[in-house]
């Protein structure tokens, strides 16, 4: 990363953007750690050749994002995959009454695959590329709710197994971050309902009749590059969806 924005350098850009994209590139290249602190804005802003206004504008965005964290009166830090993180930005099954809790996750299978039109797509990765298949329930109140189907690039998870996945201290999204220092700063999320599959109904407790919402999930690390795709059969008899935006927005 140069050290200061040239002056004739001219793009499209607003410059607090430029500013943020190059702390993006500098978290991507995993210059500041999860859980570090970065630069404080007087320095960042004598590195960039720029106004501390200009450097506390793009912080700002990135905080918005929840990929830093300000902590008063300590400075700004990497965010972390806490439990709380994935419960109020990831995580979006509540309870008919908005009830907010963590899933329980029991995982159903762990295997070694290539990837297939249904995932090589949103992966981005070649057809026949090596993925990781996990199939987890995850149950809420002490009941099996949600099913998911999850396919991660083997190229980004190299030494990844059963026993790594299974036996890992905290959330998924935490245990890619912890020991692949791969952030997931995103998530792109398409619904749609339909009749689960005869396995999927029997785990969830229900008619393979009645219609289970699906949520296809995509999560993305820096750059927009894809590093799980997820398929999740949610049985919405107590349950339902909720993406309170403006909520996350300002936790």
């Amino acid at each position: 990363m140069a050290n200061t924005l040239a002056a004739g350098n001219l793009t499209f850009n607003p410059l607090y953007k430029e500013v943020k994209i190059r702390i993006t590139r500098s978290l991507a290249a995993g210059e500041w750690k999860p859980g570090e602190a970065i630069p404080s804005e007087a320095r960042l802003a004598e590195q960039f050749n720029v106004s501390i206004g200009t450097v506390r504008k793009a912080i700002d965005e990135l905080v918005a994002e929840k990929i830093l964290l300000r902590q008063q009166g300590r400075g700004t830090f990497v965010a972390t995959h806490t439990e709380d993180r994935t419960l109020f930005y990831f995580f979006h099954i509540v309870g008919k009454d908005g009830g907010r809790e963590l899933p329980v996750i029991e995982m159903l299978s762990f295997r070694k695959g290539k990837a297939g039109p249904a995932d090589a797509t949103p992966l981005k990765i070649a057809h026949g590329a090596k993925t990781f298949h996990i199939q987890n329930v995850l149950k809420l109140a002490g009941r099996p709710v949600i099913f998911d189907e999850i396919a991660v690039p083997a190229a980004l998870f190299p030494d990844l197994d059963e026993n790594i996945f299974g036996k890992r201290e905290g959330t998924i999204y935490g245990l890619y971050q912890a020991r692949y220092g791969i952030n997931v700063i995103r998530i792109s999320e398409r619904l749609s309902a339909a009749n689960p599959p005869g396995r999927v109904a029997a785990l969830l407790g229900m008619r393979v009749t009645a219609p289970a919402l699906v949520i296809r999930r995509v999560a993305y690390t820096y750059n927009d590059t894809p590093v799980e795709y997820r398929v999740s059969w949610v049985n919405t008899e107590n349950h339902e969806y909720l993406s309170d935006l403006w909520k996350n927005e300002v936790r």
